[in-house]
């Protein structure tokens, strides 16, 4: 009895104990990713270390620094281009107070509408003149045609 209890123990440890199989496994992992993987992986960290200390110490002062100074430049060139358009405001403000002003822009309101009903009466004109001009080619074009006709009749 007692055999068969030891064996039914070791089949039970085969079929159903996985441990050493999992050791192998995990054992197989670690040593793919630490001796495969570790140094690729140390590689990327250190290029990237690399590269972010060298952002730090040479691309980022060079970027404040020209930052800097288009900023200055830049403000300096608004603040002129806000001064000339408050210079403008003002004389517009000031011309549309002025009642010498009034009365040209008035004068030139009634020389633009004046301007505007001479066209259209150039237009009537141009327009008159050319139903005028059509119908006398539809007239001369139809006695043409009737004097073909006829001489082809003969």
């Amino acid at each position: 009895m007692d055999k068969i209890a030891k064996d039914v123990g070791d089949i039970q440890s085969r079929l159903l104990d996985h441990r050493p199989v999992l050791q192998g496994e995990i054992r197989y992992f670690v040593r793919e990713f630490e001796e495969k993987r570790a140094f690729r992986e140390c590689r990327l960290l250190e290029n990237l270390n690399k590269m972010a200390t060298e952002t730090n110490e040479q691309i980022l002062p060079k970027c404040t620094e020209s930052m800097q100074n288009n900023l200055c430049d830049i403000l300096t060139r608004l603040e002129a281009a806000n001064h000339m358009t408050q210079r403008i405001q003002q004389r517009e403000l000031e011309a549309q107070n002025s009642p010498q002003l009034q009365v040209c822009m008035e004068r030139r309101r009634e020389d633009w509408e004046e301007f505007l009903k001479q066209q259209v009466q150039l237009k009537e004109e141009v327009d008159e003149e050319h139903l005028k001009a059509v119908g006398r080619l539809s007239t001369q074009y139809s006695e043409m045609k009737k004097d073909l006709t006829k001489h082809s009749h003969f």
